[in-house]
């Protein structure tokens, strides 16, 4: 399966659930307390992460997910820390503030990287569920998904009416459960509970054709749309209504902290699903996204350009538009597995035969092939005020989805000589009747041992030919 990641910005979710602070206090240990027979930790750093809820909606955000969190909170000043370290992710928080309950705070004590002791501040007594019926009815116009993460504080004690909002207005439902009553959240689209949550429901299951069996059975019995299982370092169980069960392989190679794993899948499911991915497709990157948290000590997120790099390094991706630091990273990437990195750059402003010819020889140097791009100003000064004909972002687009090239990167400096500087290419190609001493970036890459070749552009093409035709 190709797994391809979504442009994430045109999208929006609502995630609803149970809210919380998780505070991590790092420090040192050297002796024993002479007072009991524990550790004592010197703290030299205190630092408040979004737990539960909040950590989906972190998820979705690092991905570039719009985002709206609707939930429960103490008054008091974990809420206020909380909600402003949201707030600087650019999470629209819809929060209820109750005065007969402390916002739900998990301190943990960790040293020399691992956790000591953990601390929780919280009420979980059941609460009347009209408040998050209609905050979440508010919040959805335009969500392409919304997540139910139920922690089993109390928040979605009337899961039921969430799930017929959802119903109702044609957004798909996906719930991260808790507890051993799953009917709950009967007519959810999709349900994700761990091997663990889910044998703790139907049972231990003794091998794979078990496990599929009790999974279609949850499906017919709570009217699930689809079930998806995370199975540790088994990998990841997709069972839709009426198809194939999908097995995912485990991504990952280290383990330091599963904390907030499942968190990562359910957001970045929803964030593909409300892109308009299919399910399995969804559930594969939702796979290689758990896989880089789990490397990643306490509550955590992933990016795109985490996952991107994560898929160059398994040659299974990674390929398309990036901004320079991906790119850099994806250089490193694929030196490392003694590829030859072949580099060029123009304005493409009207694509044509000639250009893909000349990004095809170029490409025939070496083993992956990156194309700079002018910006639209830049194109300005070079070409003219009438041009380009096209945009950047359509330029960038047509360029990606050419074969031949690998990563496509755009500038915006008249030349991209400090680009071509930082990345070094092994090659560097440019077309025309250039000296490689004309060619901007050659001298770096040739005193870093790399070769500059021109290439000759095929006769009878040009973007300016092109346009002269049109105008006439």
């Amino acid at each position: 399966m190709t797994i391809r990641i979504p442009d994430f910005s045109k999208t929006h979710v609502v995630v609803a659930g149970d809210v919380m602070l998780d505070r991590y206090l790092f420090g040192s240990t050297g002796r024993i307390s002479p007072e009991a027979p524990v550790p004592v930790v010197h703290v030299h750093e205190t630092d408040d992460r979004p737990g539960g809820a909040a950590n989906v909606a972190v998820n979705l955000s690092s991905l570039g997910v719009s985002t709206c969190l609707v939930g429960v909170v103490g008054e008091d000043r974990a809420a206020d820390s909380l909600q402003a370290i949201l707030a600087e992710r650019g999470i629209v928080c819809k929060f209820a503030r109750a005065k007969d309950r402390p916002t739900i705070t998990k301190t943990r004590v960790q040293s020399r990287g691992q956790q000591l002791i953990r601390l929780d501040e919280e009420n979980a007594a059941s609460m009347r569920g009209d408040a998050m019926v209609k905050s979440l009815r508010e919040s959805l116009q335009g969500a392409g998904a919304v997540v139910l993460s139920d922690y089993g504080k109390g928040t979605l004690s009337d899961v039921q009416a969430l799930i017929k909002v959802c119903r109702e207005a044609g957004v798909p439902a996906l719930v991260d459960p808790k507890g051993k009553d799953f009917s709950r959240y009967r007519g959810a689209s999709l349900i994700t509970p761990n091997q663990t949550e889910f044998e703790a429901v139907t049972g231990v299951c003794a091998s794979d054709d078990e496990l599929v069996s009790h999974a279609r059975q949850m499906i017919d019995d709570f009217e699930f749309a689809a079930v998806l299982i995370t199975r540790s370092e088994k990998g990841m169980l997709l069972l839709e209504a009426g198809s194939e069960p999908v097995f995912l392989s485990t991504q990952a190679r280290e383990v330091y902290d599963v904390t907030g794993a499942g968190d990562t899948v359910i957001a970045t499911l929803a964030g593909a699903l409300a892109s308009g991915q299919d399910l399995p497709s969804a559930a594969a990157l939702a796979n290689v996204a758990a896989g880089l948290v789990v490397r990643k000590i306490g509550v955590a997120a992933v990016t795109p350009g985490e996952i991107r790099v994560s898929l160059h390094q398994r040659g299974q991706g990674g390929r398309g538009l990036v901004d320079l630091d991906e790119l850099h990273a994806m250089v490193v990437e694929s030196r490392d597995r003694g590829e030859r990195v072949v580099m060029t750059n123009g304005c493409f402003d009207v694509l044509h035969a000639g250009h893909v010819a000349y990004l095809e020889e170029a490409k025939s140097l070496g083993d992956r092939l990156i194309v700079a791009v002018n910006d639209d100003d830049s194109v300005r000064r070079l070409k003219g005020e009438s041009r380009p004909i096209n945009a950047l972002e359509d330029r960038l687009l047509v360029l990606a989805g050419l074969a031949a090239v690998d990563w496509v990167v755009p500038f915006s400096a008249d030349t991209p000589a400090d680009l071509i500087a930082r990345i070094l290419p092994d090659v560097l190609v440019k077309g025309g009747d250039y000296t490689p001493d004309e060619i901007a970036g050659a001298k770096e890459v040739l005193q870093n041992g790399g070769e500059v070749r021109v290439l000759s552009f095929r006769d009878g093409h040009s973007s300016s030919s092109i346009i002269d035709k049109l105008r006439d």
